[in-house]
């Protein structure tokens, strides 16, 4: 594996862990696809480091189990601001 991809993967995972961010977040924070941070943490970190794969993992499906909540409150505000 080439080693800036190592490196992203790594870096990509102690965001996450970090902020609890999202996909999406990490994504538009590295410069990368969803796709891409979905193949660094799966792939590429699970064989890198699982530790840190298995602690990504954990907030990503607290993220996922959450989605819905984050989904409502937007639309609420949205129609709170067409007011």
């Amino acid at each position: 594996m080439n080693g800036a991809y190592e490196r992203r993967a790594a870096e990509i995972g102690e965001y996450i862990i970090e902020y609890g961010a999202t996909v999406r977040t990490a994504a538009k924070r590295f410069g990368v696809s969803k796709s891409t941070v979905h193949k660094d943490v799966a792939e590429r970190l699970s064989a890198l480091d699982p530790p840190l794969y298995r602690r990504v993992r954990e907030v990503l499906d607290r993220n996922k189990s959450e989605r819905h909540l984050r989904g409502g409150e937007a639309t609420r505000r949205k129609y709170l601001a067409r007011g």
